[in-house]
């Protein structure tokens, strides 16, 4: 009797051990999937923008581009709190909203580099960011180290980076100085995405009912979008000052 206790208790064990693999492969790949649609709305808006020059002139340069630059900024700082709010058309709207906001602010540098061996560096900086991108984020699921106790250096150091960047592009203005901060930029990135991962895997729990589940999967791909874009931008950066004159 005792044995087939042991044996049944075993059993239950490694259904529910299956049962949690296959919840946590659903829930990453359902952020992965919100995370990639992200992106594609962004390159559909961005693609757009840059085929049609006097709207972006009008939405995305001069003045206009500061204001978009606002609105990032502000969707990245309150929509983590609208997307964990428990409504899920304001998850969605602020989603959508801020991968809608990159596209336009992003179409005149795309636009640029679309005139430069026809698009070649932008066809090579997405498949540079795919690999790094994946990498980072393949190492922060599988890795056993608790990577917690860096958020805070991932704080002070993206406060830094974003200091450093807007003082180059009011004071300094210096190419080298551009290329220096996007390939630090890039590193911080890389770690960053590897930190973000492991902190959505572990949000993971299989008592989520749908609502809750579908939160967290937003909320995870809002957060691997801003790094998968911030990576594609300097590395575009790095490539292009790479192959300048």
């Amino acid at each position: 009797m005792a044995d087939y206790r042991s044996r049944l208790n075993t059993g239950v064990r490694g259904r529910t051990a299956v049962q949690i693999d296959e919840g946590l492969r659903s829930y990453m790949l359902r952020v992965y999937n919100f995370m990639g649609l992200g992106i594609a709305l962004t390159a559909v808006i961005t693609l757009y923008m840059a085929s049609n020059i006097p709207l972006m002139a009008t939405i995305a340069m001069g003045p206009m581009k500061w204001v978009l630059f606002a609105g990032v900024l502000g969707l990245g700082w309150f929509a983590p709190r609208l997307i964990m709010g428990g409504n899920a058309m304001v998850a969605h709207a602020a989603y959508w909203g801020y991968a809608a906001l990159w596209g336009l602010l992003i179409s005149p540098m795309i636009a640029h580099f679309m005139g430069i061996n026809g698009g070649q560096l932008i066809i090579q900086a997405l498949a540079i960011t795919s690999v790094t991108f994946g990498s980072a984020s393949l190492f922060g699921y599988v890795t056993k180290r608790d990577m917690s106790g860096l958020s805070g250096f991932f704080m002070m150091a993206s406060i830094g980076i974003l200091v450093a960047i807007l003082l180059n592009v009011f004071i300094f203005q210096s190419t080298m100085f551009s290329l220096f901060t996007s390939i630090g930029v890039v590193l911080l990135f890389s770690g960053i995405t590897a930190y973000e991962t492991q902190m959505i895997k572990n949000m993971y729990s299989q008592h989520d009912d749908n609502g809750i589940a579908q939160g967290k999967a937003i909320f995870g791909a809002f957060m691997l979008y801003g790094s998968f874009i911030t990576l594609f931008i300097h590395i575009l950066n790095i490539l292009g000052i790479a192959n300048s004159d």
